[in-house]
């Protein structure tokens, strides 16, 4: 019977799971010195037997013993080093979300590819308008009816679908992905956008003010932000404004606060009481306010991002870099993120 003195050795001086899980099927497994010694037991006089037992008992217990305390606790927390990280998109999204959530919108999607009705049509876009056109917008193959569905070009037709599906008072913020025949620095052929609408009774040009600056000064934890609105002209509403907010680019960097300088980020204005119409609506009963932006540029503008192509570039090390804490959630409780991204 063999004495397996050196394996104990081997066991104490073990500095790994894997070194010890080595040595438990040398001795332990179908072929293991141990193993084939119990075998032996039988040949053997009483006395070598009991010796025998008694020194597979030990080693057998030295083991077992060695393998509990390197036992992994599979309830304790993940240590932060070596989890993933939040992609910057889903992270901004979800503090949209949020700031608009304390507001008493309601989240609501719908579907990629869109019916032109849904996408241009109801909301009052021309057939001659350059958006309809293939360099601007991606069509899958004409159906047997002649017409085309497309990938949508905004989230905008959420908030048709929304209007035809539900009455007044209506209260959504829309988030989603978007498609546009479009490819630089600054811009992606797949890209996310916000929309926001408000149907109701008595909503008027100073309530989509109030709740645009507010989420400007909350989303970058600013509560002194400069905002203005601008006329401007959207099919889908009327009248129209272009949001811009304060900042400075002394010394060619741009910090967002005061600074003299503005900078566009936005979209917005009173729903046209012909998307109304369009819908269903009676534009005499109600009125109300629709905004839009990308989620891409505030999210650059935030966290200091300087390509937009990065975002979908699957690079580990950007991610790292830019990435989130999975704890870095956004809540109705904790409110948005004011800080920087995690490195």
């Amino acid at each position: 019977m063999e004495d397996f003195d050196e394996e104990e050795r081997e066991i104490a001086a073990a500095e790994s799971a894997e070194a010890l899980e080595a040595i438990r099927i040398r001795v332990l497994g179908r072929r293991g010195t141990l193993t084939l010694a119990m075998r032996e037991l039988g040949g053997l006089d009483p006395e070598e037997r009991r010796r025998a037992e008694a020194t597979a008992r030990v080693g057998r217990a030295t083991l077992e013993k060695q393998l509990a305390g390197e036992r992994a606790d599979v309830t304790l927390p993940v240590p932060f080093a070596g989890t993933g990280r939040i992609h910057p998109i889903s992270q901004t999204i979800d503090e949209i979300v949020v700031i608009f959530g304390e507001m008493g919108f309601a989240f609501a999607e719908g579907p990629h590819i869109e019916e032109d009705f849904y996408n241009f049509t109801a909301l009052n876009i021309p057939p001659e308008h350059p958006a309809r056109q293939e360099h601007d917008t991606f069509y899958l193959p004409e159906r047997p009816d002649g017409t085309r569905l497309a990938l949508r070009t905004h989230t905008s037709p959420v908030q048709i679908r929304t209007m035809q599906a539900q009455q007044p008072p209506i209260r959504i913020i829309v988030p989603g992905r978007t498609f546009r025949c479009d490819h630089d620095a600054t811009h992606s052929p797949m890209f996310h956008q916000v929309e926001g609408l408000v149907i109701d009774r008595t909503s008027h040009m100073g309530h989509l003010k109030g709740c645009l600056i507010e989420f400007c000064r909350a989303f970058f934890g600013l509560d002194d932000l400069p905002v203005r609105f601008r006329p401007s002209y959207f099919p889908f509403t009327e009248p129209s404004a272009e949001v811009d907010i304060g900042c400075s680019r002394k010394g060619g960097e741009l910090k967002i606060g005061a600074g003299g300088d503005w900078l566009e980020i936005l979209g917005s204005g009173m729903v046209h009481p012909q998307v109304l119409r369009n819908c269903g609506i009676d534009p005499a009963e109600y009125q109300g306010f629709a905004f839009g932006m990308g989620i891409e540029r505030i999210a650059m503008l935030k966290y200091g991002i300087p390509d937009l192509r990065t975002f979908y570039d699957s690079d580990l090390r950007w991610l790292r870099h830019y990435g989130f804490l999975p704890l870095d959630i956004p809540s109705l409780v904790r409110g948005p993120l004011l800080g920087g991204a995690a490195v």
